[in-house]
């Protein structure tokens, strides 16, 4: 102990010399003065004895090592075999060098049917930290940053043959944490990623690549729905209530309510041991006063269970992943009217957690078997040497954790009242088979039938599944009936229209989302008349919700009426307020002159304010004089009985005002700028009221015309040369497969993750501070436009070369009406220079002092 202790304060002393990227200006990285127990490497044997599980469950181990090395993600084929990623290679040591293409996918089966794996073969191998697989085609995606691939064995040796490339821009080998994973094949037949904005599907022979929004840091999941869920390290659990590609229709609407939904606030976590070898466990609040980690840092992999094992009160149950913590937590999901929520399952303990430090759950799946499946990457050091702290650096050498490494486990949690189900043999199942699967309460079954009928796609089975799809007293087997039809390509109307009238509102739901192709053929009128007479015969919030969406997707009169008529009878639901205002881009005005018509919106009912507030947001937000002249036009008349409509629609108006706060930064808004002083706002000047006057006020800072003091004209932006131009092409390329991630393809950021580009100070300002912030990244609190974001933008400086920051730089200046100058690679060449002993993240005060 006086040992250890020695070498803490010696370490402490000379921390100065091993200065680590993850390192923070002004944090004082003061090491715990509690007592910490030895971390042995336990063997799997005896790492058994380190859990405690909740009541009635037992765990098994599966597989260990020799069998399998630095295991991150798994998957299981029809037979039962275990596909696993090894992430070999992953940090050798504290400092990571060594790593390099030394992972593989392997394939583990149990020859003689004990329930642990015995034999282990090599798919494929020499991979760069390899981290996520979909089995798919006979085949298997494999997430190899930058490539994700399509392999295959072709000749039956159980050996990858083919490799063809299906995408170039799967994430990067710069920051392992924070880049593409996940490969979820998902209800709607598309797959989709956590840390990636690109879905894929499955075309026979092609592969079909789509836009979707970025979704979390390390795993993702669906429920028995297809909502997808994910989480990021300090935030548990986020989910996406409607489908995402509704909610990014209307570049006017950024702040839609339903997808990266928070589903549950509360983040505390309860490990059986002390956890001093976290990142941060420096930071006041990281750890307890007992020296159990307090929240998560760590969480990741989120599990919906959707297995048969289990007790039924499980069933819909979130399982995440806090390796840092050595614990599986439990959540119970809640939901009313379309909003998830979740609590903990129980109160200062977890479901399941290791005594042993190295215990490193980064994994979560339901077997074939109905079971959990734990991954156990077990290790000493899980973070990566790009975020390592000064303060975890002494942790892990002065108590020995980067070694020994290449361990890892498999681990099976098994519900005492249920026998395991056997293993499955979907080779020798008939197409009758697979479709009988749909209807199995293990979800891995239902996926495995719809992905495998999808992918052989034999229409004799076309009429069996329309039959289920109609008749099926299952909701959940009727909606992959449906989406099993859709992926085949056998959808017809009849089937829908026959599905409108089954008594389960969400089959009802999926039935008109799948309508929607239809709406541009012939028989678009016939189909829009049965879906308005819904909006009044089926007052279900699944239905409502998902009207608003469909109807959004077709520009016509009848659609725009019942969408009217939806605003008028369900604006108090906030989801369905997103689908209207998603699909009414470029005629937000139109529809709120509509709504304002209408005598019945003279009441003050539950949610139109928000709705009034929202449309004239949208059309403040598109910025162009015109409409917003109208907008005031209409405004000023909303008096007397119908003042709250006029004080909702100012406030919509004012919500792009800077918010005053304490920045530092020079917050400069850029001006709309009108010919001549708005009839309507010199009409709203006239009130005597001071809340009017208070709201006028804000929209007259950020509103001018001629004559106004402070007016000038806009100044000519210079044209870009023919090299600048290539260079803001390349830019464009790489932002959209890079950056756009986070800050979205539209510049606008996107909440709680990342600020907004558009007209931020920072792009537009010094590009001496904009290259550092691409070089090293930034940290902490940062200052966007009057608004304070907390960020951990991580470095891109190591992948990218001088012209590719230039170009992605020279196109952020130059996009959304930008008018800044571009950047040429000799600036970021010398700025890398200048900055090549600067290893770790910007703070705002640092890049102030940046000219």
């Amino acid at each position: 102990m006086l040992l250890r202790l020695f070498l803490l304060g010696l370490l402490t002393v000379t921390s100065a010399l091993y200065a680590q990227n993850g390192d923070r200006a002004g944090e004082v990285q003061k090491q715990p003065s509690f007592q910490v127990p030895p971390a042995p490497v336990l063997k799997p044997e005896e790492a058994l004895k380190s859990f405690k599980l909740a009541p009635g469950f037992r765990i098994e181990l599966v597989a260990s090592e020799p069998l399998v090395h630095d295991p991150v993600a798994i998957a299981f084929d029809p037979e039962g075999r275990i596909w696993v990623v090894e992430m070999r290679g992953y940090m050798p040591n504290v400092d990571g060098s060594g790593e390099g293409e030394k992972g593989r996918i392997s394939i583990l089966e149990d020859t003689d049917g004990d329930g642990k794996m015995d034999k282990s073969t090599v798919f494929l191998d020499d991979l760069f930290l390899p981290r996520a697989i979909a089995l798919v085609r006979g085949g298997v995606l494999v997430a190899d940053p930058p490539k994700l691939w399509f392999c295959r064995d072709t000749n039956g040796d159980g050996k990858a043959d083919e490799k063809i490339e299906v995408a170039k821009d799967y994430g990067n080998r710069n920051s392992p944490e924070h880049t593409a994973n996940g490969l979820l094949w998902a209800m709607d037949n598309w797959i989709y990623s956590a840390d990636f904005t690109a879905r894929f599907r499955s075309l026979e022979e092609e592969w079909k690549r789509g836009p979707t929004s970025f979704r979390g840091q390390w795993g993702i999941s669906q429920d028995d729905f297809g909502r997808l869920f994910f989480n990021s390290n300090e935030d548990q659990l986020r989910c996406d209530l409607v489908p995402s590609a509704y909610l990014v229709r209307n570049p006017n609407y950024r702040t839609p309510m339903g997808i990266n939904f928070q589903v549950i606030k509360e983040q505390s976590v309860w490990p059986v041991r002390v956890n001093p070898g976290v990142n941060r466990g420096y930071r006041p609040g990281q750890l307890r006063t007992n020296g159990t980690l307090a929240t998560f840092t760590a969480a990741c992999a989120p599990l919906i269970y959707r297995g048969d094992n289990f007790p039924a009160e499980f069933r819909g149950n979130a399982f995440i992943c806090e390796p840092s913590g050595n614990l599986v937590h439990r959540d119970i999901l809640e939901e009313k009217d379309g909003v998830i929520t979740a609590k903990r399952a129980y109160e200062n303990s977890e479901f399941l957690a290791s005594t042993d430090e190295r215990f490193r759950p980064v994994n979560a799946n339901v077997g074939p078997d109905g079971a959990l499946y734990v991954v156990d990457m077990y290790r000493g050091v899980l973070q990566h040497r790009i975020f390592v702290t000064s303060y975890l650096r002494e942790q892990i050498l002065s108590r020995g954790l980067e070694k020994p490494v290449n361990m890892g486990r498999i681990y099976r949690v098994v519900h005492e009242s249920t026998p395991l189900a056997p293993k499955p043999h979907f080779s020798k199942a008939t197409f009758a088979d697979l479709v009988k699967y749909l209807s199995h309460p293990n979800g891995w079954y239902r996926d495995t039938a719809q992905r495998l009928l999808v992918e052989r796609s034999d229409a004799s089975v076309a009429p069996t599944l329309k039959r289920i799809a109609v008749t099926d007293t299952n909701q959940v087997t009727r909606i992959h009936a449906l989406w099993t039809l859709e992926g085949m390509g056998q959808l017809d109307k009849q089937t829908l229209s026959s599905t409108l009238t089954c008594p389960y509102p969400k089959v009802r739901a999926t039935a008109i989302r799948l309508m929607e192709p239809m709406l541009k053929t012939t028989d678009k009128a016939e189909v829009l008349s049965q879906l308005t007479a819904m909006i009044s015969s089926d007052q279900s919030p699944d239905v409502q919700l998902q009207l608003a969406f469909t109807l959004g997707e077709v520009p016509d009169p009848v659609a725009e009426k019942g969408m009217l008529q939806i605003a008028k009878q369900s604006s108090a639901n906030p989801l369905v307020r997103d689908a209207l205002l998603s699909g009414l881009v470029v005629h937000e005005l139109e529809f709120l002159e509509k709504i304002l018509a209408d005598k019945t919106w003279q009441e003050k009912k539950a949610g139109r304010e928000v709705l009034l507030r929202s449309l004239a947001q949208c059309i403040f937000t598109e910025r162009k004089t015109k409409r917003i002249e109208r907008l005031l036009d209409v405004i000023a008349k909303q008096d007397g009985p119908v003042a709250w409509r006029q004080m909702a629609l100012l406030d919509g108006m004012t919500t792009t005002a800077p918010v005053k706060g304490k920045a530092k930064t020079a917050v400069k808004v850029k001006l709309i700028k009108f010919a001549a002083e708005p009839a309507g706002l010199l009409a709203l000047k006239r009130s005597t009221d001071k809340a009017i006057q208070e709201k006028v006020e804000k929209i007259s800072s950020i509103i001018t015309w001629p004559g106004q003091p402070g007016y000038e004209p806009d100044a000519p932006v210079v044209p870009l040369n023919a090299a600048q131009q290539v260079l803001f092409d390349n830019g464009k390329t790489l932002f959209e497969s890079t950056c756009a991630q986070c800050h979205q393809p539209h510049g606008l950021g996107q909440e709680g993750l990342a600020p907004p580009l558009v007209d931020s100070e920072w792009v537009l300002g010094s590009e001496h501070r904009l290259t550092r912030i691409a070089l090293q990244g930034v940290h902490g609190k940062l200052n966007v436009k009057g608004r304070v974001y907390e960020m951990d933008m991580p470095a891109f400086g190591s992948a990218f070369t001088d012209e590719q920051v230039a170009a992605i730089l020279t196109y952020v200046r130059r996009s959304w009406d930008h008018g800044g100058n571009p950047v040429d690679a000799e600036t970021v060449k010398k700025v890398r220079a200048d900055t090549a002993k600067h290893e770790d993240a910007w703070s705002e005060a640092e890049l102030l002092k940046v000219p």
